[in-house]
């Protein structure tokens, strides 16, 4: 079988990918409580919507982020080895940030790695959840970090759990907004 030197060197990169990411997922695992941030939200629309409103770059960019920040979107991949690059700004402040998914199932979950640039080591895995209440979504962000006390930093530092509580905050506001065209 004769294969082109240019296909194996893309499906080395492949694994190596995943050896690096595996290695990465390890620290996410075990005992988390004292590493993670857990948000969770019942908001008044149906499921499709939400998730929606979370893996598509014309939507997630009215509303993602914490009150008084914009993002700018790099580029959106939504599948399993996809990549998400964006740039949040405000307060005098910029952030890059780079996610990877590891699991993506339509419309149900999503579990990233992110960090800030490609390449980088990660500094959480988040898992996000999307429940059918009804006519209502109930979403939980859950974020595992690798030590409690990056966890801790981005708790107090970057108020973390409340700028995730003002992003959805944005979510509903986006939904309502988009329900009354």
């Amino acid at each position: 079988m004769d294969v082109e030197p240019a296909k194996i060197c893309g499906r080395i990169g492949k694994i190596l990918k995943i050896m690096e990411q595996a290695s990465y997922i390890k620290k996410f695992t075990g005992k988390t409580d004292d590493r993670e941030i857990i948000i969770t939200r019942v908001v008044n629309a149906p499921r499709d919507l939400v998730y929606k409103a979370f893996t598509q770059p014309q939507h997630v960019a009215h509303w993602w982020g914490p009150a008084g920040f914009t993002i700018e979107n790099q580029h959106m991949d939504v599948r399993v080895g996809g990549s998400w690059s964006y740039i949040m700004s405000g307060l005098g402040m910029v952030f890059p940030n780079f996610i990877t998914y590891l699991e993506v199932v339509a419309p149900e979950r999503l579990v990233y790695l992110h960090g800030e640039h490609e390449g980088d080591e990660p500094e959480f895995m988040a898992t996000i959840t999307f429940e059918a209440q009804g006519p209502k979504t109930k979403i939980t962000m859950h974020s595992v970090f690798g030590d409690a006390a990056t966890r801790n930093f981005v708790v107090t530092e970057f108020h973390a759990i409340e700028a995730g509580n003002q992003g959805l905050d944005k979510l509903e506001e986006y939904i309502n907004q988009m329900r009354s065209i």
